[in-house]
Order: structure tokens, then sequence, then C-alpha cells
């Protein structure tokens, strides 16, 4: 099925039945991608590789500083070559980063190989603050020096080469992480990083990392030592599942009242979600293949969560989860930690009938940093409610597929419009779709989000 129009056409209200595949995740997959800028010998080649907008934006980029990629989809494998590394041009830099934040994540790879990088403005999904000063703040403390251009930043590594740092982060937060790890493995001396994020995608990372040379000690509290090493060679490495889309699709099944087998999904990375699902009355049947995701019949039980970062209820399963949340009995509670914003999408929801008030109060088991802000960070689920038809614009990817669940789940035709946004995330969802059984239909892009 052709993804090139911009809406969707959904005839919904029939349960999704049958199996899809979920490959790469896309959080992890981008960043190994990264990580091929580091080796400076061998080859680096990854698999189990999504077909999705983003890996497009990473490979391009790659390209654009020298790295030879090949491809061989059949096998969806990916073999990269980084011993040739040259500055890219920046207006086509700029091109490509209105659809990523991925090129901040350049920066140590080429202040190694090059001693300086390049930064565009960057773009990414509207969902809260995600400001890049944390990650200017991080290559500074090994030593960087950062100079604002007009539309671009200008990053320089000293003469002497960057140096190990001691570096605490105010928040967990996943992308500084990664940048530091990035830039610490090739720097000189010790880094130690405490309050780091420590998801699968981290996890898996470092494994990467690992094999190609670095030397990383995850230890307890969340603190991550890293000894800077001289050289890096290439890896050869498949990567973790995508526990975000596997979730999705569940959630899927369950605000449908389908069926769906999601092959390649993981229980060890998704174990908080199917804690929660199975706590709603959601049923799903493991096995080593992937995991079984079905409604049991019967009401679905209202909740009371909280997002968090690893080992908690990750950010990205909550939107397609409060969708199903509408069809479930009584007042679910929804208090959202990680992203101040994330609640724009229940507009669109509300639209369609769903009874879902959003609150600035902390409405979790504690106080979090977003409640002397005023921002609109907790939500009251009343359900269950019939969804009825409407035209959508997608906010979001994550926003965006949990519209076109609802879509699925109404009783009647809506226009999904923007669909293209959930390219960047989810791969060939429209076949999934298909083999799911759904009614839908590309149709031509419309101007306007009407009634």
């Amino acid at each position: 099925m052709t993804t090139t129009e911009s809406v969707l056409k959904v005839r919904g209200g029939k349960p999704l039945k049958g199996e899809i595949t979920v490959r790469g995740a896309k959080n992890f997959v981008s960043k190994a991608l990264v990580a091929t800028l580091l080796g400076s010998e061998g080859e680096s080649t990854l698999s189990n590789v999504p077909r999705i907008r983003d890996v497009g934006v990473v490979k391009r980029m790659l390209k654009l500083h020298g790295v030879t990629v090949t491809t061989n989809e059949s096998k969806d494998v990916m073999t990269m070559n980084a011993q040739k590394v040259v500055n890219g041009e920046i207006k086509e830099i700029a091109q490509l980063a209105g659809a990523s934040r991925i090129p901040i994540l350049f920066c140590g790879p080429l202040l190694h190989r090059l001693g300086e990088a390049y930064i565009p403005d960057l773009g990414g999904c509207k969902i809260g603050d995600r400001p890049i000063d944390y990650h200017f703040g991080a290559l500074r403390q090994f030593g960087a020096e950062i100079e604002k251009m007009e539309g671009a930043v200008r990053i320089l590594a000293p003469d002497e080469g960057l140096k190990g740092a001691k570096i605490a982060l105010e928040y967990p937060s996943v992308g500084t992480t990664e940048q530091v790890l990035l830039t610490a493995v090739l720097a000189k001396g010790v880094t130690e990083l405490s309050n780091a994020a420590v998801e699968p995608e981290i996890i898996d990372l470092i494994a990467v990392l690992q094999k190609m040379g670095a030397i990383i000690n995850v230890q307890t509290d969340r603190v991550i030592k890293i000894e800077g090493v001289d050289s890096l060679k290439g890896y050869n490495h498949t990567s973790l599942s995508d526990r975000i889309e596997a979730a999705s699709w569940g959630c899927a099944a369950l605000a449908t009242g389908g069926d769906i087998f999601v092959r390649g999904a993981d229980q060890l990375s998704m174990m908080a979600f199917l804690n929660v699902f199975r706590k709603i009355g959601g049923g799903f049947d493991i096995v080593e293949e992937g995991i079984r995701f079905y409604h049991p019949g019967g009401d679905l039980k209202s909740i009371a969560f909280e997002t968090d970062v690893h080992p908690g209820f990750m950010t990205d399963w909550q939107q397609p989860l409060v969708v199903a949340l509408t069809q479930a009995k009584g007042h679910s509670i929804v208090h959202e930690t990680v992203y101040e914003n994330r609640f724009g999408f229940t507009q669109a929801l509300r639209d369609m009938g769903a009874q879902i008030q959003v609150y600035s109060d902390c409405l979790g088991s504690s106080a979090c940093r977003f409640g002397a802000r005023n921002f609109r960070h907790s939500a009251v689920i009343n359900g269950p409610t019939q969804l009825k038809p409407k035209h959508i614009v997608v906010p979001d990817l994550r926003g965006g597929f949990s519209h076109l669940i609802a879509a699925l789940a109404a009783d009647g035709e809506s226009l999904v419009e923007g669909i293209d946004l959930i390219d960047r995330g989810y791969e060939n969802f429209g076949d999934k779709l298909e083999a799911l059984g759904a009614d839908v239909t590309y149709v031509q892009g419309s101007s306007s989000a009407g009634a």
C-alpha cells in the first residue's frame, strides 16, 4: 500500500485481528547508526533495521559526512564504512534536520573525527521542551567550544582533544545520556555520568559501543563510567525490537476488541506495560517469537498510573493506552511526568466523544517537576464511551498513531490527515493495517480539518 498521500480514510468499528511483525527499535537504530562514525577501522553491520523515515534521514546524513552505506532491504541489514569522514554541507544537513533531532548526536563523533561539527536548527515532535542546551552543556564539560551562527551552531574541539568529565544530569534524559556515551568513549580519561537514563535502548547502544572497543561500566543508582580509548572499530549487531510499536499494536487490539499477534515483541523490555495491560483486563500470551495481545471479552477496568523513566511506565506507551482507556469502565487517572505537553492529543479524542479532562495538578503518587509550572500533565478518562468518526489532523508521531487507533475503534468513517508523520516510527503501518483486516484507504491530502 502506498503512503505518498497524507490522508487516510478509516472505516472503523471492526476488531483488528491477525499477525504483524515489529523490527528494530526506532529509538535505538538511529543512535547505533550514528555510532558508526566512531569506527575508524573496519565496517559496521546492523541487522533488524526497520524501514522508517527516521532511519532514512540518518542514512542520508551519514552519506553527507562521507560514510559509505549499503542496504540489503530483503534482510533488513545495513553496512557502513566510516574510515573516511568529512564535514557535510550545512545547507544539506539543515534540509534533513527538519524531520529529525538526530543531528545533535553527530556532535561527539564528529568532534573526535574532524575536530568540529555544525548543527542546524532542529525539528522533531512538539510534545514538550527538549532543549538542546542539555547537549551543549554536556559537550562543554568535555572541553568543546560552542559558537552560535545564523540558523546553525558550530562546535569545536580543543587542540588537545576532548577530555573526560564528571557529569550530573538534572533529569535522566535519554538524549543527553546518548550524547555523553557517544562523546566519552574516545575522550581522554574517565567520564562519570550520574543520574543517567538506563532504558533498554541505552543498554543496547552501550553493547554496540563495547563491541567497537569501548570500556563502559553501568553501575547502580544510574551511574555510568566510561574509560576513554584511543580508537574504535566497526561492529556487528542485531537491534532489539521496538517496544513502543509493539505496545501500540497491543493497545489497538484492546481498543477495537481485537486479537493481534505481534511477532518480534519482547517481554523483558515491556514488563511495565504488560503489568498495566493486564490490570486493565487485557489478555496476552507470551511465546518465544512474540506476544499475542487480545481483548478477552467483558468490561475493561479503569486504572491509575503514571509515566516515568525506565524501569517505569514509558511515556510513549501512554498515548495509545489512553485511547484504550476510553473503553474501560470507570475513571482512569494518568499522570505524565516525562513530557509536560503530551496530553495535547486528547483534544481530538474529546471531539470524537471521549470524556477526558486534563489538569495541571499532579494526580499521581507524588508531586513531579511539572506540578508547580501550570502544565496540564494529568488526565482523567471516564468510560466506556463510543467514539464517533471525525476528521483528525495528526499532531506528532505517537499522538498520530493514537488518533489512528481511535479512528479504527470509532463506528463510521474518519479522515486522518498528516498520516505521513507516522512513517517516522512505524514501518509499513498501512500494509500492517490491511493484514489485520482494517478498512483503510489512502486519499489525496486536504488543507483543512473540518468536522
